[in-house]
C-alpha cells in the first residue's frame, strides 16, 4: 500500500464523529475506539473499502473480519439468528461477537467472511463507536487497528505507531476499558455454543444467561483471533515467570513485581493493562520479555490466551 499523507487525528466530539462517518461512507479507513481495543473500520458493504483493511494491516486473506452493527435489527439483516443465538445476544451491546450463518443475499463484501458460510457480528457498547456507525448509516468491518501479528492497540498512540500514513484517520477516544478483544462465540446446529476466542465475556457469563457450552475449540479458522501466532511484541516471551533474568523486561502481577505491574490482584484491571504492558516491553532495551503467572479464571483465561499466542514463535 502506498503511503498516505499523515493520518488525520480526530477528537472525540460531534465534529470528529461526523468526519469519521464521512470518511467511512466514502470508502476510507478510520481507527475507532471500542470498549475492547481500537478497531480499524471500513464500510462492510464495499469490496474496495474492505480490501484496504487487509492491505493496511498486512492481514492474511483467510482471516475473516468482525462486522460491527448499530443494533440487533441491523445484525439480523446480515446473519441468521437461531433461538440459542438470540439468548446470547442478550449481552449486546457489549464485548461479545456471535458467529452465525450468513444471510442469503446479505449486502456484505465477500472478503469480510473470507469465503466462509458464516459471519461474525457484534454490537459494540462504546458510545463513540456506536455514534459513528449510526452516523455512517452502514455496518462496519473492524479488526484491531494495528499491523497484523503485532500487539493490539488500546490507545490512539498505539494505532499511530504501526498505521500512521497507512489509514485515513484515528478518532482518539482515550484508553479502552476492557483492553482485550471481544469473546467470540459460535452456536452450533444443536444449539450448543463453542467459544472460539476467550475475551471479556467469560464462559460463566454465558452459562448464567442460559447459553449451553461445550468444551474444546474448533481448529478451523472461523473467526478472527484463531491464528496460533498473534499479538506479537517482536521479542521472545517467557510465561509463568517468578522473577526476571538479566536481559528480560518483567510484566508483573500479584506478588510478582516487575518493570510493569498489570495489577496487584484484579484480573479485570490486568486485562485492561495487558497490551499497554506489551507495548512498553516491546519498546524497552531488554531483548526478552517475562510475564508473571496469571490465574486461569474468568477473564484470566482470555489474558492467558493472548499471552500464549504472543509467546508462540
Amino acid at each position: 500500500m502506498g503511503s498516505k499523507d499523515a493520518t488525520e487525528m480526530l477528537a472525540a466530539n460531534a465534529a470528529g464523529i461526523a468526519r469519521a462517518a464521512e470518511i467511512l461512507r466514502n470508502g476510507g479507513l478510520v481507527a475507532l475506539p471500542t470498549e475492547t481495543v481500537y478497531g480499524l473500520a471500513a464500510r462492510a458493504d464495499s469490496a474496495e473499502a474492505v480490501a484496504k483493511i487487509y492491505e493496511a494491516k498486512g492481514r492474511p486473506s483467510n482471516n475473516p473480519l468482525i462486522v460491527h452493527c448499530a443494533d440487533l435489527r441491523q445484525a439480523e439483516e446480515l446473519g441468521q439468528f437461531a433461538p440459542a443465538t438470540r439468548a446470547a445476544a442478550q449481552l449486546w451491546p457489549g464485548p461479545l461477537t456471535l458467529v452465525v450463518p450468513l444471510m442469503q443475499g446479505a449486502d456484505i463484501a465477500a472478503r469480510v467472511t473470507a469465503g466462509l458460510p458464516t459471519i461474525a457480528l457484534r454490537v459494540p457498547a462504546h458510545p463513540i463507536m456506536h455514534a459513528v456507525i449510526e452516523a455512517a448509516g452502514v455496518p462496519v468491518a473492524a479488526p484491531s487497528a494495528n499491523r497484523s501479528e503485532t500487539v493490539s492497540p488500546t490507545t490512539a498512540d498505539h494505532v499511530v505507531a504501526t498505521l500512521n500514513g497507512r489509514i485515513d484517520a484515528v478518532l482518539d477516544g482515550g484508553a479502552t476499558a476492557c483492553g482485550l478483544e471481544s469473546t467470540i462465540l459460535a452456536i452450533r446446529e444443536d444449539g450448543v455454543g463453542e467459544i472460539l476466542r476467550p475475551g471479556p465475556i467469560a464462559a460463566e457469563d454465558l452459562l448464567r444467561i442460559g447459553v449451553a457450552l461445550r468444551e474444546g475449540r474448533s481448529t478451523t479458522i472461523e473467526a478472527p483471533g484463531q491464528l496460533s501466532r498473534h499479538y506479537s511484541p517482536g521479542k521472545p516471551v517467557r510465561l509463568n515467570a517468578q522473577e526476571a533474568e538479566a536481559d528480560e523486561f518483567l510484566i508483573g502481577y500479584g506478588d510478582v513485581e516487575g518493570d510493569f505491574c498489570l495489577s496487584s490482584g484484579n484480573l479485570e484491571e490486568a486485562a485492561s493493562r495487558l497490551y499497554a504492558a506489551l507495548h512498553d516491553a516491546a519498546r524497552s532495551p531488554e531483548p526478552r520479555i517475562a510475564v508473571a503467572p496469571i490465574p486461569h479464571e474468568g477473564i484470566g483465561a482470555a489474558i492467558n490466551d493472548r499471552l500464549r499466542r504472543a509467546a508462540t514463535e
